[in-house]
């Protein structure tokens, strides 16, 4: 392997410590990038930079001190540094900070980044989604906290207030505002009994008990944060007969926080807010955007006026797809799963159901693509890519030769990541780190990035009210 010139020193000590230096910075560094690239991509990497000694293998034995490590050349060292995210443009000169729980791949992050914040805390128990995460964020090795299972902080087995609270307080950074994605889940007062509900501070220490939601409510309880953006999936507000959401509304605003446009409802409540104002896809989530009553911060805050920063112009599907001369071959249905999501969907058209892919003509400008399933590395039917297939033949003979050249296929990871607004199209910048399977995992359970930067913007005048008291 090539490596760089030590410089010589007067002293063999003043060398050797120089040399011991160098290691452990090349090594932290190493370090730091295999926590988003295996070895082997990172070997490829190296081996690019003209030296074919690095392999999987050598880069393992190197790790392990089984050869003699060398230190890194300056242009090694100069593109495993680029691998890792840069501070945005404001580092340095934060105006809010806040915390990223259940945080996926980052979506809702980068909205609050963008208008000034600094991320000093991340939840996410998924390591390949914390892959993604670590590619694409800059996270300050001094400033910033990472935690995989949020129940290690949380406690919610111990009935010890003060200890737990305490404990949140020393392990979850302060900060002004609290992001969280949580999973919906079922609340029941089973196991619940009038002895453990005893001198319990809250009804949602009881109520909301074994759910994540419980773990959200713990911090913004002992952290007291200016505001929150909760985000969940529509059908949060009729889940369990209304039970769920009526806990989670009781349990907020029992913590001392007014929710945004709390008690509209209907078709136009604006707590419901849809993917496709910004970006080419239906997918609809309810917002929950809480701010502090103590600090009446919240006077005129309405999720109604996201409205007003719908796009001019939305971008189209075939903006987001890339050149054919670019499409692996892959990507395009194979003729036994084309015939299986054909037939099934004639199946259910027969019976009067609904089910079926979902063919999307991307030269229809109008075009807006049912919503992005984090099953979507299966089969991808319900965004599938119509190439020219040619229904009418189908119907006589589904097997033309030449029909079935223009079978449909499915998005690739980097449409999906531009599906999503983690990316413009004909961009590259957003690192991809995983399989395909995991990225369509993580972009289907991930929110429309443009959404909430919408509502981050929003916010943002409120906020900065805060910060000048």
């Amino acid at each position: 392997m090539k490596h760089s010139t030590l410089p010589v020193y007067s002293t063999p000590e003043e060398d050797q410590a120089f040399y011991a230096q160098r290691q452990a910075e090349d090594r932290r560094l190493m370090e730091r990038v295999l926590e988003i690239y295996d070895q082997k991509q990172i070997a490829e990497k190296l081996r690019v930079m003209g030296d074919g000694e690095w392999t999987r293998e050598s880069l393992n034995r190197w790790l392990n001190g089984k050869i003699e490590q060398k230190p890194l050349t300056h242009a090694e060292t100069k593109m495993l540094r680029e691998l890792i995210p840069s501070p945005p443009k404001h580092h340095g000169h934060y105006d809010f900070k806040f915390i990223d729980l259940f945080a996926g791949i980052g979506g809702i992050r980068k909205g609050f980044e963008d208008i000034g914040g600094q991320c000093v805390f991340t939840s996410e128990w998924n390591e390949q989604a914390l892959r993604t995460y670590k590619a694409n964020w800059y996270c300050d090795e001094t400033h910033h906290k990472f935690n995989s299972d949020i129940r290690e902080i949380t406690m919610p087995d111990n009935d010890d207030r003060d200890f737990v609270y305490a404990h949140i307080d020393k392990e979850i950074p302060d900060h002004d505002v609290l992001l969280a994605g949580f999973p919906c889940q079922p609340f029941s007062l089973a196991g619940v009994s009038k002895k453990n509900s005893l001198g319990r501070a809250h009804g949602f220490e009881c109520e909301a008990q074994g759910t994540l939601f419980f773990d959200v409510a713990r911090i913004i309880d002992a952290k007291r944060p200016t505001a929150f953006v909760l985000e969940n999936v529509k059908n949060l507000k009729s889940h369990d007969k209304g039970n769920t959401f009526r806990v989670i509304k009781d349990a907020l605003t029992e913590l001392g926080y007014w929710i945004a446009d709390l008690d509209v409802n209907g078709s136009n409540d604006p707590k419901i807010i849809d993917g496709k104002h910004f970006i080419p896809q239906h997918r609809e989530r309810i917002v929950l955007v809480g701010f502090r009553k103590d600090l009446n911060l919240h006077d005129g805050f309405t999720l109604k006026n996201v409205s007003s920063l719908f796009p001019e112009k939305r971008i189209t599907f075939s903006d987001l797809l890339e050149p054919i001369e670019k499409l692996d071959p892959k990507y395009i249905l194979t003729p036994k799963l084309w015939s299986y999501l054909y037939q099934y969907a004639k199946k259910h058209q027969a019976k009067g159901n609904g089910f079926g892919y979902g063919l999307v003509n991307p030269n229809n400008p109008a075009t807006v693509a049912r919503t992005l399933s984090a099953r979507y590395h299966k089969d991808g039917s319900e965004i599938l890519i119509d190439r020219g297939w040619d229904m009418t033949l189908a119907e006589s003979d589904f097997n033309n030769e030449h029909n079935q050249i223009n079978r449909p296929r499915r998005l690739t990871p980097r449409e999906c990541a531009r599906l999503m607004g983690f990316e413009q199209p004909g961009k590259y910048d957003f690192k991809i780190p995983v399989s395909d399977t995991q990225a369509y995992r993580q972009f289907g359970n991930s929110v429309v990035v443009p959404v909430f930067a919408a509502v981050a913007e929003l916010m943002r005048p409120f906020l900065m009210k805060a910060e000048k008291r």
